[in-house]
């Protein structure tokens, strides 16, 4: 049978299940990722479950989110994570050595390998022919261990790509493309292969532009072929050993499928507050700018700073823009520094940030109440920028650049004459920020290394049979997890202290949920959130998870979930349900009692089973998606916990 590259990925790494979409399988995982805003609860993970050393060819730990040290809290969690990569066995990237994406892509990245990340970006590498996954951390903790990563079977999206992008308009311009026709649940359940004629004219930076905001689309991940294209890139990365091509059979076939015209395309723009919310740039141009923003792991690549500098040279930056230079790679800033491009962009009025994710997850950079922000970064949910009214759009390099030059917000095709980049002849290679791992006898000495803003991971016990909950809290549609748990640097400090980062759970969106969750909890009562369609939308943070169940979260109730938060409260011993019946939202309202008799019963008997709200005498019919292992998580209480039972080590 022919195959697309995607199923050529999963049929060489299936250890178990079919490949039907919608089946459950596990694949062998041959890499991970994991970052500071994450990993600090991976690496304590790994401690839980007694593990002695990663059984993975390659894991990464980067510190790349929480890079403002204000105080000791994030300080002390970098060394934390130092001396957990030195115990465990994995590379350590230090503060400043840019978005761990682009880092790895640059230094481990290999075709034909599966990764899964504690990152919902990490869908990033499949731009080198990977299949790369965005994971909450105890699935990564899991895969560290040597265990396979189980995943619903996804369908199959080719896009296939014809013609060559005009002038001023580039790979951001694709993928907000994508995202305007199918919207940010356009992609759950699947992943999005790219193929055809149009894929010679995008370089393997471009394609990472396009495969990490696939999870704004809500994608399992993005895959590229392994081409001619990542044979290039390979070389200038001094990795050309690495590259073996993957390309689609002849007549493999597709379970959806798209064509875009690259030739068509115009600059567009992502209004504020969605990735979704997708229109031409002349639809808006005109409008009021306060801070333009260029980076991020969205477009981390030499050409999306260079096109920037060679935009602005010898010109001005608009007096009334902070116009923020992001770089996602040390190696990237080095090279733009040697060519003279840096000096460029100093000179026109840029202000040049350490090499990281910054701004992007609300680390700095806030823009000003009520004024408009134009951002390269991959999404801008509400208050995600740090400021909580918040008025972000996401764009292009060309397009940001434009528009600092201009005051407002400006189609760069108005510019005139299109620079032209040029590649350096041999690229930055500098791995002194990069620390390998330690031999196995010496890691075996290491002592992990815990400041007092270091928490145990709290002990969940399951769910009861007979429940009886209170809704605290009802949400609509496109709850990201950014509204659940807060990014930024008032929360994020708190990523291994799960008492204190609770405290901060939907406080975006009701303030007095945590304090009502704590004092229910604390008299012995538990509660249930309802929310609407593509619940959990965005980071794959499992603190969004974590901190709620902390607080007595059981049970949460949706028209939809995304699917990483969705597996994030299975990990965390929560049930995820579904209506039968879209029009029994309208029927719950906060405040409503929910009672479930014969829990485990009503799981295990079938898909489907009902509740009664007990103050109302309204039967509510309810659907799950819960694998036979999934149950046995949940009965166990949490992931970690049935680790252990099961005597996983």
């Amino acid at each position: 049978m022919p195959l697309n590259v995607t199923q050529q990925l999963i049929q060489s790494h299936l250890v178990t299940g079919k490949m039907h979409p919608g089946e459950e399988i596990a694949l062998k995982v041959d890499q991970t990722l994991c970052q500071d805003a994450t990993g600090t609860l991976v690496m304590l993970e790994l401690e839980a479950m007694g593990l002695n050393r990663v059984e993975t060819e390659l894991s990464a730990q980067y510190v790349d989110h929480n890079l403002i040290q204000e105080d000791y809290k994030n300080a002390d969690d970098h060394l934390f994570l130092k001396s957990a990569a030195e115990r465990f066995g994995l590379w350590f990237s230090r503060p400043g050595n840019g978005v761990s994406h682009p880092v790895h892509m640059e230094f481990f990245g290999k075709p034909g390998k599966i990764m899964v990340g504690s990152d919902s970006h990490t869908c990033a590498a499949g731009a080198i022919g990977m299949l790369a996954i965005g994971a909450g951390g105890l699935e990564v903790a899991m895969a560290m261990a040597g265990y396979p990563y189980n995943v619903n079977m996804p369908k199959v999206l080719g896009v296939k790509l014809i013609g060559k992008l005009p002038d001023w308009v580039s790979a951001k311009d694709i993928i907000l493309e994508m995202l305007r026709r199918h919207g940010v649940r356009g992609g759950v359940d699947c992943v999005i292969e790219y193929d055809g004629p149009g894929l010679k004219h995008l370089n393997i930076w471009d394609r990472h532009v396009i495969a990490n905001m696939g999870a704004e689309l809500g994608a399992t991940g993005t895959v590229f072929p392994s081409d001619k294209e990542t044979l290039k890139f390979l070389r200038e990365q001094e990795r050309e050993q690495d590259w073996v091509e993957i390309i689609a059979d002849k007549q493999a076939t597709y379970d959806l499928q798209d064509t875009l015209d690259l030739s068509k395309l115009e600059p567009l723009i992502a209004l504020p507050s969605s990735p979704g919310k997708v229109v031409p740039i002349r639809e808006v141009a005109g409008r009021d700018l306060y801070q333009a923003y260029i980076g991020s792991s969205a477009n981390p690549g030499y050409r999306d700073f260079a096109i920037s500098a060679l935009m602005v040279k010898g010109k001005r930056i608009s007096p009334h823009v902070s116009f923020d230079i992001n770089p996602a790679s040390r190696n990237i800033l080095e090279e733009l520094a040697n060519n003279g491009l840096l000096a460029d962009l100093i000179h026109a009025g840029a202000r040049i940030h350490q090499a990281g994710c910054n701004g992007c997850i609300g680390m700095g950079q806030a823009p000003a109440t009520g004024q408009n922000s134009l951002r390269t970064v991959p999404r801008n949910f509400p208050g995600r920028s740090g400021t909580k009214e918040d008025s972000v759009y996401l764009c292009s390099p060309e397009v940001a650049t434009a528009s600092a030059l201009m005051g407002k917000i400006t189609d760069p095709r108005d510019l005139g004459i299109y620079p032209k980049v040029k590649w350096p002849k041999k690229w930055v290679l500098n791995k002194a920020m990069l620390q390998a791992p330690l031999a196995l006898e010496e890691a075996r000495e290491i002592k992990l290394v815990k400041g007092p803003n270091i928490a145990l991971l709290p002990t969940f016990i399951p769910i009861a049979n007979d429940l009886k909950l209170t809704v605290l809290l009802k949400v609509g549609d496109n709850i990201s997890t950014d509204e659940i748990l807060p990014a930024g640097a008032r929360v994020l400090p708190y990523r291994s202290n799960i008492p204190k980062i609770s405290e901060f759970a939907f406080d975006m969106i009701d303030e007095t949920y945590a304090k009502r969750a704590k004092a229910l909890r604390d008299q012995g009562g538990l509660h249930a959130i309802i929310g609407g369609d593509n619940y959990g939308q965005g980071s794959s943070r499992e603190h969004a998870a974590l901190a709620p169940r902390y607080l007595g979260l059981q049970l949460v109730m949706t028209k939809s979930f995304a699917r990483i938060h969705w597996e994030n409260l299975i990990n965390f011993g929560m049930l995820p349900v579904t209506f039968v019946n879209i029009e029994d939202y309208q029927r719950i309202q906060a405040g409503d009692v929910l009672v479930i008799n014969q829990v485990w019963n009503k799981i295990k008997s079938g898909n489907e089973f009902t509740l009664q709200l007990d103050n109302k005498n309204i039967e509510i019919r309810l659907r799950h998606r819960l694998s036979k292992r999934q149950m046995d998580i949940l009965e166990a209480g949490s992931l970690i916990n049935w680790v252990k039972r099961s005597e996983i080590h």
